[in-house]
């Protein structure tokens, strides 16, 4: 297992360096930063001059990104274009996004798992079909619908929530925008556990253990459930990624000050350091997350092995 760890992470190198090179040249190499800072004012020459020398935007693409990485390595994800320091702005907005995304999780498999083993059990029946009804619905509805229906009557007509989120974002005004922002990645998991239920609910060991008398409920948890997972746990595994990234629209629906809102602020003003930045850590998200899930396959099913 030590050694597939080992390997696993060698493989993240390459994919890491690619995916941050790419963001990296998409970021720098549409338009001026430098005049996006501006506005519609032309900056003062020798201004932009000072700060293209400052932002290393006076070099080749390919020296830029070295030296960039290079920064990153030692923690220093520099400044943002209005002087302060990307890191502090991580250390507001992630903070929320991953109680945010935490909220979001939960829901997701706790909710998703149980209609799924509950429609995978009953399948043909009017339980399952009222379900997969429902999820086709969920999925097909964009998310900033949802979000901005679900803020318009609960909190501006019925008056049940606060239509925004404070900026400090405790757990409790979470709750809607962590469910706006699960709901089609609870639809997935709903479908996801209700087809493997079914599928694995006629398998020859799930027979042989109601033969032996052991009980419905004993066999579902220990035996059905936990080899019907899998393709779930590969799901929620990508899943992470996407929540994080994925909040850019609930957390503009919500007025939370998040990722997705720095994402959004930097995007707009064209703040190079601060997308780029922001964006370098989801990619090690991502993949710590996919390790995550290549490890969790042995846990789930015995017969798996890593060497």
């Amino acid at each position: 297992m030590g050694r597939y760890v080992i390997r696993r992470l060698l493989q993240m190198i390459p994919v890491f360096i690619g995916t941050t090179f790419l963001i990296f040249v998409m970021v720098y190499a549409v338009g001026d930063p430098v005049n996006a800072l501006f506005g519609e004012r032309a900056p003062d020459p020798a201004t932009a001059q000072q700060l293209r020398e400052e932002f290393n935007l006076d070099k080749p693409i390919w020296q830029q990104y070295g030296l960039y990485m290079g920064k990153i390595f030692t923690g220093d994800f520099g400044n943002a274009f209005n002087g302060r320091p990307v890191t502090e702005l991580m250390a507001t907005a992630f903070p929320i996004t991953i109680r945010l995304a935490l909220v979001a999780i939960v829901i997701e498999i706790v909710i998703g798992i149980v209609l799924g083993v509950v429609t995978g059990l009953r399948r043909g029946r009017p339980v399952d079909s009222g379900v997969l009804m429902m999820t086709l619905v969920v999925i097909s509805v964009p998310t900033f619908v949802t979000g901005s229906l679900a803020q318009y009557l609960l909190g501006v007509k019925w008056g049940w929530i606060a239509p925004a989120v404070s900026p400090a974002a405790p757990l409790g005004e979470l709750l809607l925008p962590g469910l706006v922002l699960a709901l089609v990645s609870l639809a997935y998991v709903t479908r996801l556990t209700r087809t493997s239920i079914a599928e694995n609910s006629r398998a020859d060991y799930v027979r042989t253990a109601i033969a032996k008398g052991l009980s419905r409920r004993r066999v579902t948890v220990r035996h059905l459930l936990r080899n019907s997972l899998i393709p779930v746990v590969t799901f929620l595994g990508t899943d992470v990624g996407n929540l994080m990234a994925g909040a850019l629209v609930t957390e503009r629906i919500f007025n939370i000050q998040g990722v997705g809102f720095q994402l959004w602020q930097g995007i707009v003003r064209q703040n190079s350091p601060t997308v780029v930045g922001f964006v370098t850590i989801l990619v090690i998200v991502f993949l710590l997350a996919n390790l995550l899930v290549d490890l969790l396959y042995a846990v789930l099913d015995p017969r798996i092995r890593y060497v």
